[in-house]
């Protein structure tokens, strides 16, 4: 294997369609081959992709990592982050033992000081102002028996609706867009169909840096016999949008003018399949009624792209016989994210293209165990995809948990993670727990999330297996055992769930969130309605064995995925049930969709409003299995562009950095590939600014600054483009908020699935100071690596 830092996605291995993708060993090891000891079976966490892996272990110490080359996911590959990432374990400034805020600082105590003091907080508030003022922040990170523990702990046993995932941030709008077209949640395909589509259609979603080893799949497609045809609609012209036949670089914020476009053009050129739609959904005409007033000439204007370039693009997706449709954040970060994500499913749905071989939609998940979250009842959902306006639904929880309904929050939707920081901000919540993931970073509007999280009126505890710029802000930080170091099952975006089995010892003092969470609710003494514990488990298995038995003949059933058939297998898709013992490829095969008004997770909403369906209004017109067609208007952002802030930022992630860099930065390789920030411009726009190459530049929104070195290339006109990834736990001096992205986003979300809105950011440029005189802080590679920084010597490093 050669440099995967230079080669980010390995040897080409052509295939045709309906060919097996070839297998091939990625591997990384820090030690002779001859010294492993043993190999433990588990999947990458550093992206949504789910590869299967295997650790190796050399005197109880993880020393590298092999794809598994029998993996359904992955066929043995690995990418950059996968092959490099698990180095940050053994990071030197692991957080091992806990820490409490004493005197204004955080002192070092032991555990039982730490859990007495966080269980102790809790039953104050409690007791002072009820379950409304108890909050939970958790990740898109952890093993699902700990999320399973957390929502059991939250809604069931405080009885508080103030739960949700950093998944909000990611992948909200792929839960909800599925939810709105197809009555539920889960991925309807399988990776495979990749390997038998004649068409791709990528929005928003730049494959190449964000799931490395689903674009190794498609380009060993596009290398080989039958190659399909490749769409993609992305702003930037990315590593994805190179290899692209047609290429919509649209304007931000204008995804829904753009797909209504499309649609309009499959309808009006009658290049659907009317029998389906007859047969199978609800809602053509209002759809058709809505496309009809976008036609290719009226969306061009709106877009910035050519009306013969989108008749092109419909020409490809109107002819091809098998579409996979694949969709993340250049979707579900813009202006109106659910209305536009709904539209991609609409186009698979109008061409009947769902359900088959090679016929699929991907609303893409941005994390490993995004899917977790969501399954588990750990975000703005109930476990199992139960629907909180079902009574029927909230009862069954309440008969599985053994509690009195009421106990169960359901007087509303589960509170979503903007929703709680603002409670926070007014005083409403006062106890907060975050869980393995970074707020002080990824949220938007820094400014304002750092003055929440450091507020007096808020006790804020951090469960963390590194320090950040949120643990540097906590009353409470608990140091927690990372993947490899604990055992538990994780969910990949097309519903292939793994087993990762603890490798090794968590460092010195730290534990599982598992562990972590049990000896709170035991703290906190919460049990059933019988006196029993509430969380009655000792081991993640027993956890797993209480949900799969809870999602029993839920869209999601997983009643026969046991650990020792998930030890057996090479991944196993759910439904896995004693009718699917070995798992199910794709979902609606049938054509029939869970949305009868007694099975659906939810009654739906206005995609341009947001406003909830009434449980009444849809069982009058209950669609009893069909799919919903459901049209938006397109709508400008919210905050224009004008003479003082005139360019667009939108904010990403890059190929060798992962979220905020707790891990990845503590990976060398993957360090020094990316070692600082840099903002990416267009040449037009740099030249007007009197901006070169590597000149350092200031982008200033209205509610903040940063300043970085410039990159020339990728973005369209009018567009600066700023990795999300960079925050300041390791610079010189972390108080100088310039650094990170989301110091300038706004503090605005989507009206459906309440995701925050990072793509449509007005600002201005200013040059600050010349490139150094060493030379450029950054290329562009020639063949399409979006930004690659030089390593800290100066010298650039090779190009994939």
């Amino acid at each position: 294997m050669g440099d995967r830092i230079a080669d980010v996605w390995g040897e080409r291995t052509p295939f045709g369609a309906g060919g097996r993708w070839p297998r091939r060993r990625d591997q990384y090891l820090t030690v002779p081959g001859g010294q492993v000891e043993r190999w433990v079976p588990s999947a990458c966490v550093l992206c949504s992709n789910g590869c299967g892996l295997d650790i190796a272990v050399t005197e109880g110490r993880i020393v590298g990592v092999r794809g598994r080359e029998g993996d359904r996911v992955n066929h043995g590959r690995l990418g950059p982050k996968g092959l490099y990432g698990w180095q940050a374990n053994h990071s030197p400034d692991r957080l091992t033992q806990p820490l409490m805020r004493v005197d204004g600082a955080l002192r070092p105590v032991d555990w039982e000081t730490a859990m007495s003091a966080v269980a102790g907080r809790s039953k104050e508030v409690l007791a002072a102002h009820g379950p409304l003022a108890m909050a939970f922040y958790t990740s898109g990170q952890l093993f699902a028996e700990e999320y399973y523990a957390q929502a059991l702990i939250a809604r069931g046993g405080i009885g508080t609706p103030h739960l949700d995932g950093n998944t909000r941030l990611c992948t909200a709008t792929a839960q909800w867009a599925l939810i709105e077209s197809f009555g539920s949640d889960g991925a309807p395909g399988s990776y495979t169909d990749i390997d038998l589509c004649d068409t791709l259609l990528l929005v928003g979603h730049n494959v190449a840096e964000t799931q490395t080893v689903l674009w190794t799949r498609m380009l060993d497609r596009l290398r080989g016999p039958e190659r399909p045809r490749l769409i993609v609609i992305d702003p930037r012209l990315t590593p994805t949008a190179r290899e692209a036949d047609v290429h919509l670089a649209l304007r931000p914020g204008t995804n829904v003018a753009m797909l209504n476009a499309l649609l309009n053009e499959l309808i009006s050129n009658d290049m659907i399949d009317r029998t389906f739609l007859d047969e199978h959904t609800v809602g053509f005409s209002g759809l058709a009624h809505v496309a009809a007033q976008y036609p290719a000439e009226k969306a061009a204007d709106i877009c910035g792209v050519a009306a013969e370039a989108i008749r092109a693009a419909a020409r490809l997706i109107g002819t091809g016989e098998r579409l996979v449709s694949t969709v993340l954040q250049g979707v579900y970060q813009s202006h109106q994210a659910t209305a536009a994500a709904v539209q991609i499913n609409n186009i698979n749905l109008v061409r009947g293209m769902i359900g088959r071989p090679g016929c699929t939609v991907f609303q893409m998940n941005g994390q490993p165990t995004a899917e977790n979250t969501r399954e588990t009842g750990a975000d703005g959902t109930l476990p199992a995809y139960l629907n909180w306006q079902n009574d029927a639904h909230v009862q069954r929880l309440a008969d599985t948990w053994n509690l009195d309904v009421l106990q169960i929050p359901h007087w509303s939707p589960p509170t979503h993670a903007m929703e709680i920081f603002r409670h926070c901000e007014t005083g409403t919540i006062k106890f907060l727990w975050v869980t393995g993931t970074n707020p002080a970073v990824s949220l938007p509007e820094l400014h304002r999330i750092r003055s929440i999280c450091g507020s007096d009126q808020l006790f804020l505890v951090v469960s963390d297996a590194f320090p950040t710029e949120t643990t540097a802000l906590a009353d409470v930080v608990l140091p927690t055992a990372m993947w490899g170091e604990k055992t538990g099952c994780f969910t990949n975006a097309d519903r292939t769930v793994h087993l990762s089995c603890k490798a090794v010892e968590p460092p010195r003092e730290a534990r599982s969130d598992f562990d972590i969470l049990l000896d709170y609710a035991r703290r906190m003494r919460l049990t059933d309605r019988d006196g029993r514990p509430l969380l009655p488990w000792n081991r993640p298995e027993d956890a797993w064995n209480a949900f799969i038995a809870l999602t029993k003949n839920r869209p999601c059933d997983q009643s026969a995925l046991t650990y020792d058939k998930l030890r057996a297998g090479g991944g196993i898709q759910w439904p896995c049930t004693d009718r699917a013992p070995e798992g199910t490829e794709r979902l609606y095969t049938d054509h029939h969709f869970p949305t009868a008004a007694d099975r659906c997770e939810d009654y739906g909403h206005d995609l341009t409003s947001g406003a909830q369906n009434e449980e009444e209004e849809y069982r009058a017109k209950d669609p009893e299995g069909r799919a919903f067609l459901k049209a938006a208007p397109y709508l400008p952002p919210h905050e224009p562009v004008d003479d003082e802030y005139p360019l667009r930022l939108t904010t990403g992630r890059t190929v060798y950095h992962w979220h905020t860099r707790s891990k990845t930065a503590r990976s060398p390789q993957l360090q020094d590939a990316a070692p600082d920030m840099w903002v990416a411009l267009h040449p037009d726009d740099a030249s007007r600014a009197g901006i070169t190459e590597g000149d350092l530049v200031r982008v200033t929104s209205r509610r903040g600054e940063l300043v970085a070195p410039a990159v020339l290339g990728g973005p369209r006109i009018g567009l600066v483009f700023a990795p999300f990834h960079y925050g300041y736990f390791d610079q010189a001096d972390p108080a100088r908020h310039h650094r990170a992205a989301n110091e300038l986003t706004r503090t605005e979300w989507d009206p459906v699935s309440k995701q925050p809105v990072y793509k449509v950011t007005a600002v201005r440029l200013t040059k600050v100071a010349d490139a150094p005189a060493s030379g450029r802080t950054g290329v562009i590679a020639a063949d399409g690596l979006s930004a690659v920084p030089h390593s800290p010597t100066g010298k650039p490093r090779p190009q994939p």
